[in-house]
Formats: structure tokens, sequence, C-alpha cells
């Protein structure tokens, strides 16, 4: 996807929330929310791939996963961004 197509459909995201009504801060939460989710899918839920992958540390991301209310049936991997218990 080009910059200018991805501005383009990004501009008309913005402009359809704007007529809504839409707070800053509850796009922005939503944005971040989707984008989130969208990478940790693409990482089958993996947060170390996907904290890489976004440019943050694991530690950051498993915090805004928590703070966002991002749950295992969000990203459809069944549970696999939790910390797995070590078998004894």
């Amino acid at each position: 996807m080009t910059k200018q197509n991805l501005n383009g459909r990004l501009g008309q995201i913005v402009d359809e929330l704007v007529r809504r009504g839409v707070p800053l801060d509850q796009a922005r939460r939503e944005f971040e929310k989707q984008f989130i989710v969208a990478t940790l899918r693409t990482n089958e839920g993996n947060l170390s791939r996907s904290a890489r992958s976004l440019g943050v540390h694991r530690n950051t991301l498993r915090n805004k996963v928590s703070d966002l209310g991002i749950a295992p049936r969000d990203i459809g991997t069944g549970g696999a961004h939790r910390r797995r218990s070590t078998p004894h």
C-alpha cells in the first residue's frame, strides 16, 4: 500500500470519526487497541515478537494489553499471549 493510499484511507476514517463527534482520546485508544490486536494476531499472540514489531519493550506491550482490556478472545489465539506456566 502506498503512503498516499494509506493517508487517503486514514483520512476518510478520521473524517467519519469527526462527523460522529468521537473525542480524540476515544479515537486514539481504539486505534491503539486495534493496532496492537492486529500485531498480536500476526505474531500468533507472541508478546516478544509483537513488541519488537511495534518498537516497544515487551513489558510496555504487556501493560498496554492490560490497560486496553485486550483479551485472548480478541486475538483469537486461545490465550497464547499470556505467560505460560512452567511444568513441575
